[in-house]
């Protein structure tokens, strides 16, 4: 067998050679290589358009790769020790979607933590999986939902031996890790899969001393969203397969939901970042953790704000903590996470990954400059003496443990009626409600409307996060199940 080259990057390399055969384009996208297409040509460049191209054998194809894509597959496979790699184009979304749809069929159960994202809950909608919600920890200073505690797990798992598989979310979106290795170890004793949503993780394959991966330790899936640490362009993820799972099953899968016009842009995207990741990635991701310890470092020493690390790790629901995520707490100012989020915005022309109602998100990547971090720095200073206050009013939890009534796809697919969001504590869910990022629901399908939810949701918009999930764009009308309205 042929050594590997991580040097390689077959999609690329094609793309490149089919564009210098001069080929004469009688197949789509329209704007035939950018020239039917002008404005769009100078908005995006030539360069961009010419490799906008469509599936072909030269190219080969997504749905069923047997040449340069099943090449890069196999790159990065071995790039992240995995079995096998998939080029996913919708997004890590649609990784989610097929890691759950492969491990579980209609009725079957899934262990998962409640604060996962929400492509994980759509997931259960579309497959019709049951969801065991392990609740996670929440640290009650910083307000924030941690990982998933192991007795949590152990005691799910014994009352529910007849569960598929659990997910884990690792990291969690503030940098928080659960103990996966154990986790994954406890699973497998009971013959369960372990699927390990690692959107925010990328770099836990390729730098020192970060937190374990899951491949690393055993699980059977990961969801890597490449275009966030990894350098690809947005929405191009892997997802990971490992040990038993059947590679030509998962596939069948995610052609299910994963579009058969996979855009070159992406791929080639994908393609490139492994390679240069599997080559550079210690340095850059030891350049990265140095950037993002500098700046917790400076923002530390302003009175009031808390950027927070691996000192709040307890074995358990904080097992390892991400230390290139650059996570501040901003309560003891006075403002909520999303206040200074959109003061930094609107008024330094700095923008922020997230802010919620406790906390900031800044993402740190090999592509920022030290005088950017340095301008971070001086505007939290500037805001604290210009916008800081007592803290009075406001909220100091990020979590509120759902009552589960009903699956998702059920209250999602039953006859609903539509309430005023103000009146509908006591009943119970049909859709979703949530801050979007961080994109984990506040409500989903399922779950009863409670009056501490429903304040929650109100101190939401009084902060001004950008809520989603309703069909109701304005989220002043909720839909609940018809059954049980009141």
């Amino acid at each position: 067998m042929t050594q590997l080259s991580q040097h390689k990057a077959p999609i690329m390399e094609a793309l490149t050679r089919y564009k210098s055969k001069r080929v004469v384009p009688f197949d789509v996208p329209g704007h035939k290589r950018g020239r039917g297409n002008k404005e769009l040509t100078e908005f995006l460049g030539e360069e961009c358009l010419t490799m906008d191209v469509n599936s072909m054998k030269p190219l080969d194809n997504l749905c069923h790769p047997v040449s340069v894509i099943a090449e890069a597959e196999i790159l990065a496979a071995d790039a992240f020790g995995a079995k096998h790699a998939f080029f996913m184009v919708n997004g890590t979304t649609s990784a989610v979607q097929a890691m759950i749809m492969t491990a579980c069929k209609s009725g079957e159960k899934i262990i998962m933590p409640r604060n996962v994202h929400r492509s994980a809950i759509n997931s259960l909608i579309i497959s019709g999986a049951i969801p065991i919600y392990v609740n996670p920890g929440v640290d009650k200073d910083l307000g924030i939902p941690l990982g998933m505690s192991l007795s949590d797990v152990k005691r799910a798992i014994e009352q529910n031996l007849d569960a598929k598989a659990i997910l884990i979310n690792n990291p969690t979106y503030y940098g928080i890790c659960s103990n996966m290795k154990a986790i994954t170890d406890l699973a497998h004793q009971h013959g369960m899969l372990v699927l390990v949503d690692e959107a925010h993780g990328t770099h836990f394959y390729f730098g020192k001393d970060l937190p374990a991966s899951a491949m690393s330790v055993g699980a059977d899936m990961a969801s890597v969203s490449m275009h966030k640490s990894g350098g690809s362009l947005t929405q191009s993820s892997f997802l990971l397969i490992n040990n038993d799972i059947s590679v030509g099953y998962t596939r069948q899968i995610i052609n299910l939901t994963q579009t058969t016009s996979g855009s070159y842009l992406l791929l080639s995207s994908l393609d490139i970042s492994r390679k240069n990741l599997a080559i550079n990635g210690e340095e850059i991701f030891q350049k990265v953790s140095d950037m993002a310890q500098y700046t917790r470092d400076e923002i530390n020493k302003i009175d009031g704000y808390y950027a927070f690390s691996k000192e709040l790790l307890n074995g358990d629901t904080i097992f390892d903590f991400d230390v290139t995520k650059l996570s501040v707490h901003t309560l003891d100012i006075g403002l909520a996470g999303v206040e200074v989020y959109d003061i930094l915005r609107d008024e330094y022309d700095i923008q922020i990954e997230f802010g919620d109602l406790g906390n900031l998100l800044a993402y740190i990547s090999v592509g920022d400059r030290h005088r950017d971090l340095e301008r971070l720095v001086a505007a939290l200073a500037e805001i604290k003496r210009r916008y800081g206050k007592e803290k009075n009013g406001l909220f100091d939890q990020e979590y509120i443990n759902p009552e589960v009534v009903m699956t998702p796809q059920e209250a999602f697919y039953s006859p609903k009626d539509r309430l005023q969001i103000s009146e509908s504590a006591g009943n119970i869910s049909s859709e979703f409600v949530m801050c979007y990022p961080p994109g984990i629901p506040i409500i989903a399908p399922g779950e009863r409307i409670t009056e501490e939810i429903l304040a929650y949701i109100d101190y939401c918009k009084e902060k001004g996060c950008f809520l989603t999930g309703t069909e109701d764009n304005h989220i002043e009308f909720i839909n609940i199940v018809r059954e049980c309205s009141q």
